[in-house]
């Protein structure tokens, strides 16, 4: 947008984005991935920009995203210590410094955070990056090998990034993150574990009931025989239930 001040202002945004596989850098208009994990196929972006004037006017356009089904075991993931914004925004140089320390073509795959939610892309302290190397004859560089030449080019790799970020950079390497399990795997296990909370619980009380049980019959026991005992030793102790009283009459009628 050749206007100045506000008017020339651009926000960029995605339209509609029902699905929220992608999403777009606001300030620079740089569209990456929030989770295409299984997807595969075509997806069609509708995106706007926007410049911030008193009338503001806009413009749209549609971007055509492809996303393969295969996989490879040969990503690499580079752990910068910088904000996902700021190296979103510089991601063409670390593109450059990679190639240039490995000698090969690099491919970016993804560039994520591993802070989920959106309004942490401003507070996330380190940045993942996810590459595949490519010889000169087109053909996958195998992780290890890329792995063990950025391990050897590391220096030089901070070197030159300190040169493009505003902050000193450090950077590491990683596995590529493993597959998170299903949401049915992950019901199934929470259904399990409350199955068994309920079981054990019922068995408690089943236990607990039970030995309530026995010592109320055996209490109740104790107490007759007490009561038998104290009848036969003395007599007199069983004129609550009448027996004394046959006693007089009996006697009674013997005089």
């Amino acid at each position: 947008d050749p206007d100045s001040g506000d008017n020339g202002v651009l926000l960029y945004s995605l339209v509609n984005n029902q699905g929220n596989e992608f999403d777009i850098n606001e300030n620079t208009g740089q569209i990456f991935t929030v989770s295409v994990a299984g997807k595969a196929g075509t997806f069609y972006l509708e995106v706007q920009a926007a410049d911030q004037g008193t009338k503001r006017l806009t413009a749209q356009t549609t971007v055509m995203v492809t996303v393969d089904s295969s996989s490879s075991d040969n990503i690499v993931v580079v752990v910068l210590n910088q904000n996902i914004n700021v190296v979103e925004k510089h991601i063409a140089e670390v593109k450059r410094v990679l190639e240039n320390a490995l000698a090969w073509r690099v491919f970016i795959i993804d560039v994520y955070s591993n802070e989920f939610e959106r309004k942490a892309r401003s507070s996330a302290e380190t940045t993942n990056i996810k590459i595949l190397a490519f010889d000169e004859a087109n053909q996958e560089v195998s992780g290890e090998d890329v792995k063990r030449k950025l391990r050897g080019e590391m220096n030089n790799i901070e070197i030159e990034l300190d040169e493009t970020f505003p902050t000193f950079v450090t950077a590491t390497i990683e596995e590529a993150p493993a597959d998170t399990a299903s949401p049915e795997l992950i019901a199934t296990i929470i259904l399990s574990v409350l199955l068994a909370c309920t079981l054990i619980a019922f068995l408690v009380y089943v236990v607990v009931t039970e030995k309530r049980k026995r010592k109320h019959q055996q209490h109740y026991l104790v107490e007759k025989q007490v009561g038998v005992i104290e009848g036969i030793d003395n007599p007199c102790a069983a004129a609550s239930n009448g027996t004394l009283k046959s006693l007089e009459t009996l006697e009674h009628m013997n005089n």
